[in-house]
């Protein structure tokens, strides 16, 4: 399955892609899959969206199958019980031509989740707390299985965005066993299975579980019930601490290689040690991607801003749908109103502005509150200065113009 979504602009497609080289790629893979005959979704198909976004919602991501991408977050195929992960280029050519890949066997990790989610605390901030735990290379070689009572209690949604961040953390892949809530997911989904076939499915994917006892290299237990929501305040998704935090002192790290970077880190995103998160002032406010940018993560965001108006201090605020069928039901639901009443940009469905690939990019300087999974130098843009919070907490920021606390709104 093919679909564009790094490339494509947001704005009006009718017109073509202005952009040379995103142009070229666009037209090189729509006549390489026409002459191979995979099936593909062109930026005019109400179908197309971001791969990780459109994979479960047609039902081609399916409980117990191996599934891999030329993009790294296609960990986020694992909340569904499939084992699935991003390649490269070359490994994307054996894949078309063999059908095979030469892997090697990854250790067992597993973080436990344990707790009820505290009211205005999200599956973005669980990830991240995570990745906050364990570090960007804490899951290196591994493979990381999410369980306990937290992660049951999940969407499908939810399941997506922690899977989806789990590259982050350093690990080859996420995954969640598949259990009635993934089952009514797919459910007559375009492409899952009909009739006698998806029972036979079905008792194939419950047997998807680890055993009673299974052996784990590595056991990492959060809770959830105290985590608040959280905020990155440097350039790795490592670097994150509560809103009603203040930004660390580099300082009082002991080692000299990570206190270099953690300088460096704020010297490039222009904070002090001690800064109060809550009194960090935003030029831009970005709701979107393949971590959160699914209905859900849509309506959470109406539900915060109905009614209200983006501050006047930002330059803008965007949302981008993850996929063609998210804005239409966005669309039908009158949410799109809710958002450009309230002063948002609404537009097609891509990757946008979660990577300087497209139209969609922060200017130097600019600091943006954005629901996307890396917060690198440049990524949203040359010296663009991202950090990364959950769809909540990016649109209550969108009203004041700067980071609030949620919990006390």
């Amino acid at each position: 399955l093919a679909v564009v979504d790094h490339n494509v602009p947001t704005t009006d497609r009718s017109k073509g892609i202005a952009e040379e080289e995103s142009r070229i790629q666009v037209e090189a893979l729509a006549a390489n899959a026409k002459e191979f005959g995979v099936e593909y979704f062109n930026e005019l198909d109400k179908r197309q969206g971001i791969v990780h976004v459109v994979g479960p919602e047609q039902g081609f991501t399916l409980p117990g199958t191996t599934i891999v991408c030329g993009d790294s977050h296609t960990s986020t195929h694992g909340a569904f019980g499939a084992l699935a992960h991003g390649i490269g280029t070359s490994e994307v050519e054996h894949v078309l031509a063999t059908q095979t890949l030469i892997q090697k066997k990854a250790k067992n990790m597993k973080v436990e989740v344990n707790g009820k989610l505290a009211k205005h605390s999200t599956a973005k901030d669980i990830i991240l707390a995570i990745i906050g735990e364990i570090g960007t290379a804490g899951g290196t070689g591994s493979v990381i299985e999410f369980a306990g009572e937290a992660i049951r209690d999940l969407s499908m949604e939810g399941r997506m965005t922690v899977c989806n961040m789990t590259i982050e953390g350093g690990a080859r892949a996420g995954m969640i066993a598949p259990d009635e809530k993934a089952y009514a997911f797919l459910k007559g989904k375009p492409k899952a299975p009909k009739g006698a076939d998806w029972d036979k499915a079905l008792r194939y994917w419950e047997t998807l579980r680890s055993d009673e006892g299974a052996h784990f290299d590595r056991i990492v237990k959060l809770d959830a019930a105290n985590l608040p929501p959280i905020v990155s305040w440097g350039t790795s998704p490592e670097d994150v601490v509560s809103v009603s935090g203040q930004v660390p002192d580099p300082a009082l790290i002991a080692d000299e290689g990570k206190r270099q970077s953690k300088i460096r880190a704020l010297e490039y995103m222009g904070l002090t040690a001690g800064q109060k998160i809550t009194d960090i002032p935003l030029d831009v406010v970005w709701i979107g991607s393949c971590t959160n940018g699914r209905i859900e993560d849509m309506r959470a965001v109406a539900e915060v801003v109905k009614g209200k108006k983006v501050s006047a201090n930002l330059a803008y605020a965007m949302i981008v749908p993850g996929s063609g069928i998210v804005k239409e039901m966005a669309e039908a639901e009158g949410l799109d109103k809710i958002f450009l009443d309230a002063g948002f940009l609404w537009r097609e469905p891509g990757c946008s502005m979660c990577l300087a690939m497209n139209p969609d990019q922060l200017k130097p300087g600019q600091r943006c509150a954005s629901t996307s999974n890396r917060n690198f130098e440049g990524r949203q843009g040359y010296r663009g200065r991202t950090h990364l919070v959950s769809p909540q907490m990016a649109a209550a920021a969108a009203l004041a113009g700067k980071f609030v606390d949620i919990r006390q709104s």
